[in-house]
C-alpha cells in the first residue's frame, strides 16, 4: 500500500463575530492575533459563549489589550472562575504591535475586534483598524445592503420559474 499523506486542512471554528463592526466602521487592515486566556475562559469559549459587541482593543505600554469582551463564567468552574469582562492581552510580535499602534494613534482610527475563532485548537481574535462612519455613511451602507438583498430576491424568484 502506498503511504497516503493526509492533507492538513486547518479549519476555523467560529466562536463569535462582531457584526456591527462593518456597519459602524470602515475597516482597513486586519490582523490575526492570539489571546491570553484562563482555563475556564477556554471552556466557556468551547461551549460557544462569547460576545464581541462593544469590545475594543487598546495599546498600553507596548502591548495590545482587548477590553469589554464578554466571556461568561463557566458554570462548572466554581470558585476558580474568571471575571467575564476583564481585559485580556492579545499576543502579537513586536513589529506587528508597532505597526498597529502607529496606525491606531492617528486621529479617528481605532482597533476593532471583528471575530473570535479557534485555529489549530488555539483561540484567535481578528482585529482591524477602523475609522468611525458618520450617520450619512451608515445610511448609504444600508441602502447598498438593501439593494443587494432585493437583487438576490429577484434572482431567486427567476431561478424558481
Amino acid at each position: 500500500m502506498a503511504d497516503s499523506k493526509k492533507s492538513e486542512v486547518h479549519e476555523h471554528i467560529n466562536i463569535c463575530q462582531n457584526r456591527k463592526a462593518s456597519f459602524q466602521y470602515d475597516l482597513e487592515d486586519r490582523l490575526e492575533c492570539g489571546i491570553q486566556l484562563k482555563g475556564s475562559e477556554v471552556k466557556s469559549l468551547r461551549s460557544g459563549q462569547a460576545s464581541l459587541e462593544g469590545a475594543y482593543a487598546r495599546v498600553l505600554n507596548g502591548e495590545i489589550w482587548l477590553h469589554n469582551c464578554d466571556i461568561p463564567e463557566y458554570t462548572m468552574a466554581n470558585k476558580l472562575n474568571h471575571q467575564p469582562k476583564r481585559p485580556r492581552k492579545l499576543l502579537l510580535h513586536k513589529n506587528e504591535i508597532a505597526k498597529f499602534a502607529e496606525k491606531s494613534e492617528q486621529r479617528g482610527l481605532t482597533l476593532v475586534p471583528t471575530k473570535m475563532y479557534f485555529k489549530k485548537g488555539k483561540a484567535k481574535v481578528e482585529i482591524a483598524i477602523g475609522r468611525g462612519k458618520k450617520l450619512h455613511d451608515k445610511r448609504q451602507s444600508q441602502k447598498k445592503n438593501e439593494a443587494k438583498r432585493e437583487i438576490g430576491r429577484e434572482l431567486s424568484k427567476r431561478r424558481k420559474l
